[in-house]
């Protein structure tokens, strides 16, 4: 079940790094949700909320690194989000490449590396190169694995990871009873990237939309009511706080 956060600004009396050993959180995931609902309590214009969520996610960023967190997995776009107006995705490809560009050299010099995870070949060319120049530029770098999910689907990875195994199989280098959950796990965008420890969905909602299914079979889940431009470095202590108090029985007693 998921567990619904108070929204409360108060303070955690653990600091932030203490608090994330003892949890023992290696990765985070987050559903970033409430941009658009954020603008429209403001009655500012939608891309407003949109400017305000990368700010909100550059503060969090600096904030994981910060203590040391080792991987954190953004939603920034899923597979379904072309179903919004094109003049929303038009604008949220440019804001991603704007982004890219102003943050990249500060992510780097932090010592984040960054990948992007998704079917990203269905994404505009210039993004596609982007997403290359940065994943190469940051590559051997050793702090925060910051992951950010563009064009993804669950559901879709999952299909795609079957089809590969699939062909395997068909060309006689895999045998059907070979098949385990840890040979779908290498298949996925995520091959390389521990399961998430710690889910946190902003905005309210109680669901998963798509993201991660696979690799949150047994990931604690954190619900806020906070839309993403309130979401802050104190709430996420909160997450971590939350998470240290949790117990993880796996399906165990």
């Amino acid at each position: 079940m998921f567990r619904q956060a108070k929204n409360s600004k108060k303070e955690i009396s653990n600091d932030a790094a203490s608090g994330a050993e003892a949890a023992q959180a290696k990765h985070v995931a987050i559903i970033m949700d409430g941009n658009r609902r954020w603008a429209d309590r403001k009655h500012v214009p939608r891309v407003w909320g949109h400017k305000e969520g990368v700010q909100s996610l550059k503060k969090l960023v600096k904030h994981a690194a910060k203590i040391k967190l080792q991987y954190m997995t953004v939603y920034a776009f899923s597979s379904e989000n072309w179903q919004r107006g094109p003049d929303e995705v038009d604008y949220l490809f440019e804001l991603f490449s704007r982004v890219l560009g102003d943050e990249l050299e500060e992510l780097h010099a932090a010592n984040v590396r960054l990948r992007f995870i998704g079917k990203l070949e269905a994404m505009p060319e210039n993004l596609q190169n982007g997403f290359k120049n940065a994943m190469e530029l940051t590559g051997n770098n050793s702090g925060l694995n910051l992951q950010i999910a563009l064009n993804y689907g669950s559901r879709l990875e999952i299909a795609e990871a079957c089809k590969e195994i699939a062909a395997e199989v068909e060309r006689g280098n895999l045998k059907i009873e070979e098949i385990t959950p840890e040979l779908i796990s290498a298949h996925l965008y995520t091959r390389d990237i521990p399961d998430p420890d710690l889910l946190i969905r902003t905005g309210g909602e109680m669901r998963l939309s798509n993201y991660l299914l696979w690799q949150s079979a047994y990931t604690e889940l954190y619900v806020t009511e906070l839309m993403w431009p309130e979401f802050d470095e104190i709430e996420f202590d909160k997450a971590l706080s939350e998470f240290k108090n949790r117990q993880r029985r796996y399906g165990g007693n």
